[in-house]
């Protein structure tokens, strides 16, 4: 069983977003099967206070830091964050988890860089995926996630990498929990009827409450729920702000808020981590800049139309602009679920479990889930017949390949969740034709190599005299061509061909 620790933290001074987000990929990881612990340091009361509502995993907490708190001078931007520094922390999360023995380590903190990352990974032996979004500091890691928006992310991390990493980035990897996965959707309507207000979990500033103004400045007379955390410092102020306003509810400690952003017609918050959630929930928002990482995500999703950007100044014209005109706040709608579909966690999970791929033989009660990936858009133009299929002609080939002996069907799993199949046809004199996809919305995790080795393994343990495997690709399926060519398959560009086993009596050759 794979083993994951993920070091994270939260306080009043960074907010509770960065434990959030890494609560969402845990959940997403025990969901296939992984061992998860958090290790997390005793900052101040915030991250006690989010993990007493919700501690799913194994917790370990680092030492709360002693009074001297001081960075050297070639400390990172967000140092101070840490209140240790890297070298002590780095040496306590190493010993907290050396009789572990993880086979990955996250870490989501922007006080360490590279010299925190080699140290840890170096200590333990393991592989690392660093979070990150700033691009502020020096990173080294197996894996980068960002899943922020950028225009180009190889531009924004130039010069920041110390080591080659696989590059896992944009929205589609933003780390949402299960609900969102699985939850509500908003509903359009053209008149607003309600407001939601959300300024994140530590509300910066108390904004929450000079928000609550602006919505009353901008001539809104209605509903107004405000939603916020226990770890909010000026929680009690808020509670009496929103106390004053017969038509204000406030909401405290919601272990999700997709039920939430799904009831307000409009909503508006901080344009950080809940900034996915929103457009993953397709509600029309107005996003202001709560920390300097926020700025340029704000403003390229509100290039791309998917939400509007407002400071505390022109917050009540723009929220007077969007009441008025129901197209708008339709637009903001449609351009934000394009955005998020809710599964980043989990592709990051099967990203992390990948080496654990297994196959299982296909059986009738997949015709549905098979029906749905060969159909899809990714996988017909990159197939022989590109032609929509039916689900009755499907469901009548599903028949006919599993009750042919010359014709084998896989569906490969990680943990329980089906990701892809593979299929082989044999032809003649030893040889066996194979195709294969993987789940359209998996694409880019290296699930390909991983379904085409088990799938060799497989049918060489059904045939150990061994066999010859045939592929063949289409013209500009360059992905394919990778694939077969990293898999040590030989001819190409359209045609490919290995040997699989025991060497056939005299038929091959490789010319």
């Amino acid at each position: 069983m794979t083993l994951v620790a993920i070091r994270v933290d939260a306080s009043a001074n960074m907010g509770t977003g960065h434990l959030t987000r890494c609560l969402s990929l845990t959940h997403a990881l025990l969901e296939q099967g992984a061992q998860v612990i958090l290790v997390t340091r005793d900052l101040d009361a915030v991250a006690a206070q989010v993990l007493s509502r919700e501690t799913p995993c194994c917790l370990h907490w680092l030492p709360a830091p002693s009074g001297d708190t001081s960075t050297n001078t070639t400390a990172t931007p967000h140092a101070a964050w840490a209140r240790v520094s890297w070298f002590q922390d780095a040496e306590d999360t190493a010993n907290a988890l050396r009789s572990k023995q993880p086979d990955w380590i996250v870490v989501d903190h922007y006080a360490f860089d590279a010299r925190w990352h080699e140290t840890v990974r170096t200590s333990l032996g393991c592989r690392l995926l660093v979070i990150d979004d700033t691009a502020d500091r020096a990173i080294s890691a197996d894996v980068l996630l960002d899943p922020n928006w950028a225009p180009d992310h190889r531009a924004k991390y130039a010069g920041r990498l110390a080591c080659e990493s696989r590059w896992l980035v944009g929205p589609r990897y933003a780390l949402l929990s299960p609900a969102y996965r699985r939850g509500l959707r908003y509903a359009y309507q053209p008149k607003v009827s309600s407001l939601g207000i959300f300024m994140g979990g530590t509300d910066p500033e108390g904004v929450s409450a000079r928000v609550l103004d602006a919505c009353r400045a901008a001539g809104f007379v209605g509903l107004i729920e405000v939603v916020s955390t226990s770890a909010n410092p000026r929680l009690d102020a808020l509670r009496e702000v929103c106390a004053a306003d017969s038509s204000v509810t406030l909401t405290v400690d919601q272990s999700d808020l997709s039920a939430f952003f799904a009831r307000h017609d409009l909503q508006i918050g901080a344009g950080g981590g809940a900034t996915w959630e929103r457009c993953c929930v397709g509600a029309p928002a107005v996003a202001l800049v709560m920390a300097a990482n926020q700025s340029a995500v704000v403003a390229g999703l509100a290039e791309l139309g998917a939400v509007r950007s407002a400071d505390e100044a022109t917050l009540p014209g723009v929220l007077r602009e969007l009441i008025a005109d129901p197209t708008a706040r339709l637009v903001l709608s449609e351009r934000a679920a394009a955005l998020v579909d809710g599964r980043g966690a989990q592709r990051v999970a099967l990203m992390l479990l990948r080496d654990h791929l297994q196959l299982r033989p296909a059986t009738a009660d997949d015709a549905s889930q098979l029906h749905a990936w060969r159909n899809h858009l990714s996988v017909r133009v990159v197939s022989v017949s590109q032609d929509t299929i039916t689900f009755d002609a499907h469901q009548r080939w599903l028949r006919a390949v599993l009750e042919n002996p010359a014709r084998c069907l896989f569906v490969a799993q990680i943990g329980q969740l089906p990701v892809g199949s593979i299929r082989f046809d044999w032809l003649d004199n030893g040889h066996v034709e194979v195709s294969l996809y993987t789940d359209p919305d998996l694409q880019g995790l290296g699930l390909g190599q991983r379904l085409l080795a088990a799938g060799e393994q497989a049918l060489l343990a059904l045939y150990p005299g061994g066999f010859t495997l045939e592929a063949q690709v289409l013209p500009g399926n360059t992905a394919s061509q990778r694939l077969f060519q990293v898999a040590g398959y030989h001819w190409g560009p359209l045609r490919y061909r290995k040997l699989v086993g025991p060497l056939p009596t005299s038929e091959y050759t490789e010319s």
